[in-house]
């Protein structure tokens, strides 16, 4: 076991599982977009979307609450409050329509401000983006799609430790290391070491 301890309260053999089903019949599963929201809580846009026949996910991390008589919590709140992840089972032109006929104001991030075709993530990378938002894993940490973008560092696959099998850019902050997993919107940066990652060419 990576002497990190990268990963509490939850069990290994899990994360292990979905790692090895990464990847598998990839070309029967869907990509996802990345939606940018406006004023509008995710709950409300995840509902919509969900009575629309449409799979959402949104990262989650724990924060400490403080109630009305001073008792703290830990609870789970969205990383981010403007954004939310959509998979693409349904054809571009219809979910269009789903988004624009809905009086919540939302778009989908597209490829840049010329290309306005709409950013697919593929599903390895959405796969494995998730895994690492996993709540239970301690040690990281979220960043913006454009600090993610400033950062250099070699692309690796991590082959031992209870991360093995997934794959990023090796960084170093504050003289810690970290694979970094980027997606349209966000990024999230989890602690590894060095010595578990293989680097990819």
């Amino acid at each position: 076991m990576d002497k990190d301890k990268n990963i509490e309260s939850t069990k290994m053999e899990d994360i292990n599982a979905q790692i090895d089903a990464v990847g598998e019949d990839e070309q029967h599963r869907y990509p996802w977009y990345a939606i940018k929201l406006y004023g509008f809580t995710q709950k409300k846009v995840e509902e919509y979307l969900a009575d629309n026949g449409l799979e959402t996910f949104i990262p989650l991390e724990y924060v400490d609450e403080e109630d009305k008589e001073h008792k703290v919590k830990h609870i789970l709140r969205p990383v981010v409050k403007n954004l939310i992840f959509l998979k693409k089972t349904k054809d571009d032109a219809i979910i269009k329509k789903i988004i624009s006929s809905s009086n919540i104001k939302m778009s989908i991030i597209t490829v840049s401000k010329i290309d306005k075709r709409y950013c697919e993530i593929p599903v390895r990378q959405m796969d494995e983006f998730m895994m690492m938002c996993n709540p239970d894993i301690l040690l990281k940490k979220f960043i913006s799609e454009e600090q993610a973008h400033l950062k250099t560092g070699t692309l690796v696959r991590v082959k031992r430790g209870p991360l093995q099998g997934l794959s990023g850019k090796l960084v170093r902050s504050n003289k810690n290391y970290y694979l970094l997993k980027d997606v349209p919107g966000m990024a999230v940066l989890l602690k590894v070491t060095k010595w578990c990652c293989m680097a990819l060419e």
